[in-house]
């Protein structure tokens, strides 16, 4: 899927196309919310981009060999450190980290450290519908969300940051307590997905571009 080539210089939001995951979902979200949204897999446009979202379903191999092989890794961390908004979503939240459990050997992005481990047998899983997140800190990213409102969620497996400063939102489900976002520097990401969360998930995406100075309507 592609959102097409833009302009050099373009204001648009640029969603990163791994072929994983509902796409033109959350491209929609954004225009909702008045927010251009690109899609695709150019390396040159992600070079240029005002800030990414990295969505996606699937599993963690499967994802990081697909990033690999578009040539989409090196172009996406040199934008992160460059200082660029960034947002993961749901497996988009998982690659960030060095490793996971569902693929071992496999190295993530590496951009926070930690790894990825399957939600524990005495859970239900895979975790599917909504459930609550509780924000630990200040964000602009939950701007104008109560704490505790719920989203939707559908995963087997969780982060497990190794720096406490890095959970940005916690969330229990059958007896386990796990990370449901992460906030570092300009690198933020969620295992819920906004796109399928109704008015607070709009919010969320909606405060995310405005953090890129990319809300064209109050």
């Amino acid at each position: 899927m592609s959102g097409g080539i833009p302009a050099r210089g373009t204001r648009s939001l640029y969603i990163i196309d791994y072929g994983a995951g509902n796409l033109r979902s959350v491209q929609k979200a954004f225009e909702h919310v008045a927010v251009e949204a690109r899609v695709g897999s150019d390396p040159r446009e992600i070079a240029t981009a005002p800030a990414l979202v990295l969505p996606g379903v699937g599993a963690f191999g499967a994802a990081m060999k697909q990033l690999e092989d578009k040539g989409l890794i090196e172009p996406l961390l040199l934008r992160i450190e460059a200082g660029v908004p960034f947002l993961g979503v749901c497996l988009g939240l998982q690659l960030l980290f060095e490793s996971s459990e569902e693929d071992p050997g496999v190295p993530g992005l590496g951009l926070v450290r930690g790894d990825v481990r399957a939600l524990p047998p005495t859970a239900k899983v895979p975790h599917i519908g909504w459930n609550q997140v509780e924000v630990c800190r200040w964000s602009d990213l939950f701007d104008g969300i109560p704490d505790g409102s719920a989203f939707y969620f559908v995963h087997s497996y969780a982060v497990v940051p190794r720096s406490p400063g890095d959970v940005l939102a916690m969330t229990d489900y059958d007896g386990v307590t796990f990370v449901s976002a992460i906030e570092t520097d300009n690198v933020a990401a969620v295992q819920f997905h906004p796109e399928k969360s109704s008015a607070l998930g709009l919010r969320l995406y909606r405060n995310f571009a405005r953090r890129a100075g990319l809300v064209t309507r109050p």
